[in-house]
């Protein structure tokens, strides 16, 4: 019945917390099935890029990706149905990509939610070295698809509920209580209850993470005006290999870099020097 959507970068563990959540739901299936409890009749069917059996390639190609979304969108009409939970491991990375889905879902009177899988683009390199070379994306790739994406926004209904899990912290948990309870149980999430992101961070840090990445925004917007290739912010350089960045590019890493790091402890004296370093490594993988 439910639609759950997963979200990321490519190689940011996105497959292996859908895999997790399968065996999860389906252990609840199963032991709904004992007392008749809700959800006691359903089942659970997983998609993927691997399922629909789509190559990396595809995402160079423009014409050939919207051919790929149609599929999966193909896929979620014929399965949803009133006893079926749609498990979609997907990068989703076009919020108008995901507004489609969530229609879907509203048309079939069903509740749907989003999983983003948040990870640092260094970490998806190094996972994705990992592989074995016949299943590898392309490191050019991963970096523009990178850039292309956007980020799912709690504050949109067709991105809400949204569960945030970082893939790259060793402790992190499946936030399964409050996914079963807002499909099955039809139970609202409370605001970021299973965002562990913002759970672990005071209100005032993340006002000082968002007014500091603003303010170093606003100055290498405004400076590459005066001059081409270099900015300094105090005591550091930010290169621009393209000579200027767009706004909406530099918003881009900016919430990438917020995402992965509003559940730090960070000094807040250091949060600039991380942005910087941040911001200049994103721009100069680019290329």
């Amino acid at each position: 019945m439910p639609l759950v959507i997963f979200t990321g970068y490519p190689c940011s563990g996105k497959t292996k917390w859908a895999k997790r959540l399968q065996k999860d739901l389906e252990q609840r299936i199963a032991g709904a099935k004992e007392n008749s409890s809700a959800g006691h009749n359903y089942r659970v069917i997983y998609h993927s890029d691997e399922t629909f059996s789509i190559p990396h390639e595809v995402y160079e190609d423009s014409n050939k990706e919207k051919h790929a979304r149609g599929t999966q969108i193909s896929a979620v009409k014929r399965d949803l149905t009133k006893n079926t939970i749609v498990l979609l491991d997907s990068m989703a990375y076009i919020k108008g990509f995901r507004y489609q889905l969530y229609c879907e879902a509203k048309g079939m009177a069903t509740p749907h939610c989003i999983i983003h899988v948040a990870a640092p683009i260094e970490e998806c390199h190094k996972w994705n070295d990992a592989r074995p070379e016949e299943s590898r994306w392309n490191s050019k790739l991963i970096d523009q698809l990178q850039m292309r994406y956007e980020e799912p926004n709690s504050d949109t209904k067709w991105d809400s509920p949204l569960f945030e899990i970082v893939s790259h912290v060793d402790e992190e948990t499946l936030p399964a209580d409050e996914i079963w309870n807002a499909l099955v149980l039809k139970k609202a999430p409370t605001p970021n209850a299973a965002t562990t992101i913002q759970a672990t961070s005071s209100n005032s840090f993340l006002q000082e993470l968002d007014k500091r990445t603003h303010e170093v925004i606003t100055t290498v917007l405004q400076q590459q005006q005066l001059t081409v290739g270099r900015v300094q912010i105090g005591d550091y350089i930010i290169t621009i290999p393209t000579g200027t960045v767009s706004t909406a590019q530099m918003q881009r890493i900016r919430r990438s870099f917020i995402n992965l790091n509003r559940m730090r402890t960070i000094e807040k004296d250091r949060i600039v020097p991380l942005f910087v370093a941040y911001l200049d490594r994103s721009l100069n993988n680019e290329d």
